[in-house]
This record gives C-alpha cells, structure tokens and sequence, in this order.
C-alpha cells in the first residue's frame, strides 16, 4: 500500500476536466483521479457542471487506488467536497430526496395557505 494515500482518505484535488461520465481532478505531481458520475451524488446527476467547475478546488474521499498508473478513484458522495473558503458548502446526506419527500405535503398545504390569504 501507497504510505501517502490511503482508501477511505479525504484529500483535497483541483478539478481539471469534466466529462458527461464523470469528474477529471489532479491531485498531486504524481497522482490523478477520477470521480464516476455513479460518485458524485445518492440522487441522478442530470449535468455534473452543476456540481463543480474546471480549476475548482474540491475534497474528495479515496475508493481506490491504481499503484501502476498513478490513477485514484474517488467519491463526493455525502462529504462536504465544496472548499469553504470558496462560498457556501454543498452538504449532502444520505437522506437525499427524502426531507422532500417527509415535508412536501406540509410544505405545499402551508403555501396555499398564504395564498388563499
């Protein structure tokens, strides 16, 4: 095993390329990484540019890694991956959907409320 990284590490990558399969990052001189569209959120990612941007800094959590070709697999599933020193961070959980799904008939039946007012 690699002494630097290990799996189930979260390491700080700058994005460097963003495909429609997945996210392209650089995470040092010797090492690059990829993170599967299948890791980049528990709900459907319909277009990854709404998660990041090319050249931003991101965190991403360690799945695996290719010794031979210097290549990391990498996941943002449920990490704060957004650098907090660049806006608001993006939380996401292993709930998902499902606060909407608790709270959206309460929250429909409360505006139409305010609407009937």
């Amino acid at each position: 095993m690699h002494n630097k990284y290990n799996i189930g590490d979260i390491i700080k990558c700058i994005v460097t390329g963003i495909e429609k399969y997945g996210i392209f990052v650089n995470i040092d001189n010797n090492y690059n990484g990829l993170i599967h569209i299948s890791e980049i959120s528990e709900g459907f990612v319909n277009n990854i540019n709404n998660y990041v941007d090319v050249d931003e800094t991101i965190y991403c959590r360690i799945l695996d890694i290719d010794e031979d070709n210097h290549q990391i697999k990498l996941s943002i599933k449920d990490i704060n991956y957004k650098d907090d020193s660049n806006g608001s961070p993006i939380q996401e959980t292993r709930k998902a959907f499902l606060p909407l799904k608790e709270n959206l008939d309460k929250w429909i039946e409360e505006s139409l409320k305010k609407y009937k007012e």
